[in-house]
């Protein structure tokens, strides 16, 4: 009788320490929110990563990699400092990777141009001191330079939730400007708008 009551108790333990070996597997088993690899990074919707590049604003945002046309109506330089096809260096660092690359001049323009602060029509927290929007990316702004601190609306495209956006004059600048051409980080970067003067030295 003992001796079967033994076999029973150690029959219990066993499964009991079974059972528990089961529960401790199923705990250490991979899921799909867990498993290397299956995080992703938050990227943009041209394939570049998102990030935070300092004092421009650009924080969790998204550029275009091609920047399209020149706006219309904007006025093309007549004898700008760098021609269109030269190569330069930039020291502009607006988008990461920016500042020390070579570029080449891919349009130089006669404007007045502008940092701003707006809130995307996306939502999210304002874009402060976003460099650069040319007076013909601005909604029925005229052609005089307009003083810092005046509401504006945006009609460019540079960033997601950018166009139609309110934004306030932070300060300008009637220097030429240009669109760029340039690589960084493995990325090619077309018509990128905007780069004035000050931010671009020779290549050599």
């Amino acid at each position: 009788m003992r001796k079967r009551l033994t076999a029973v108790v150690a029959a219990g333990v066993i499964g009991g320490v079974l059972a528990l070996t089961g529960c401790a597997s199923d705990d250490n088993e991979p899921t799909a929110s867990s498993t290397p690899g299956n995080t992703q990074s938050h990227v943009s919707d041209h394939g570049h990563a998102e990030s935070s590049v300092g004092g421009t604003g650009h924080s969790g945002m998204e550029h275009p990699m091609d920047g399209g046309p020149a706006p219309e109506g904007i006025e093309t330089a007549a004898a700008p400092k760098y021609a269109v096809g030269t190569q330069v260096k930039l020291t502009a660092d607006h988008m990461e990777g920016m500042d020390g690359v070579t570029a080449t001049i891919a349009g130089a323009y006669r404007t007045n141009t502008y940092a701003v602060t707006y809130t995307p029509t996306t939502g999210g927290d304002p874009v402060e001191n976003h460099k650069w929007v040319v007076q013909e990316e601005l909604e029925n702004a005229g052609d005089q330079r307009l003083a810092d601190g005046a509401e504006v609306t945006l009609s460019a495209g540079h960033m997601k939730g950018m166009k139609g956006a309110k934004a306030t004059i932070v300060s300008s600048t009637d220097e030429t400007v240009y669109m760029v051409d340039y690589e960084a980080g493995g990325m090619k970067m077309t018509n990128h708008k905007w780069v004035v003067e000050s931010e671009i030295q020779p290549a050599s």
